[in-house]
């Protein structure tokens, strides 16, 4: 299986949010995933092939075909594990669940995109507004942008990507979640959760295309500057 991501995220931590490939294209690469869009314009979640945008507000839109994707990491939906799974109360809770799964596995360093279906007692996520810069650190632009929010009995889905330690400052290391609505009104990305109870389908992934920016201004960027703590506090969500 294949993993399609465009850019890397020390690049979009640095401030490179310029469009890399349309929506269109991204979904040409992948059904189910997750990213960002032009001027970090939004919290993006694809699922069952289509795209969406979830505002500041966490309010959902379908997007358009020729909006500009900076980041984002989608594959092929073929579940390699699949099983019903009772209430968990936060999210730490999933993720230990998750990491034991694919260790059981032997796939610790290996990717992996896990879809959980399920009812939610709550979701706290966040989103954020555009904000066009150049060289502005995402944590800069997100304390100006972002927004948190919950959602309180709620159904719909989970999209957890997981990237292994060696990967670190290509993509955030370990999982990175978002949710969207089962009617896709309501989403973000996700940093706290209670479910109810669910179905996890677990994608095994042992190859990745990484589609890099072409214009000169990309090469401007220092990527090993970009702060592994500040990545980790931006992919924590707050």
């Amino acid at each position: 299986m294949n993993i399609f991501q465009i850019s890397t995220l020390q690049a979009l931590a640095l401030g490179y949010s310029r469009a890399v490939v349309t929506v269109k294209e991204l979904l040409a690469n992948g059904d189910i995933g997750l990213g960002t869009f032009e001027d970090v314009n939004g919290e993006m979640i694809v699922v069952d092939g289509e795209c969406f945008r979830a505002t500041e507000d966490g309010t959902v839109f379908k997007a358009e075909p020729d909006m500009g994707v900076p980041f984002a990491s989608v594959a092929k939906a073929k579940a390699d594990v699949d099983y019903e799974i009772g209430a968990i109360g936060d999210i730490d809770k999933l993720k230990e669940e998750l990491t034991l799964k694919i260790e059981e596995g032997f796939g610790l360093n290996s990717m992996h995109i896990a879809r959980i279906d399920g009812e939610f007692r709550q979701i706290r996520a966040r989103s954020e507004s555009a904000h066009r810069s150049r060289h502005v650190d995402l944590k800069d632009i997100l304390a100006k942008t972002q927004r948190d929010f919950a959602f309180d009995d709620i159904s719909g889905t989970l999209v957890r990507i997981y990237y292994p330690d060696y990967m670190d400052g290509i993509n955030a290391p370990g999982w990175h979640v978002h949710f969207i609505s089962e009617d896709r009104s309501k989403g973000g990305h996700v940093f706290d959760m209670d479910m109810i109870r669910g179905r996890i389908r677990l994608t095994k992934i042992n190859r990745i295309e990484i589609q890099l920016p072409t214009e000169p201004a990309f090469d401007t960027y220092s990527l090993k500057e970009a702060s592994g703590s500040d990545i980790k506090k931006v992919e924590q969500g707050r």
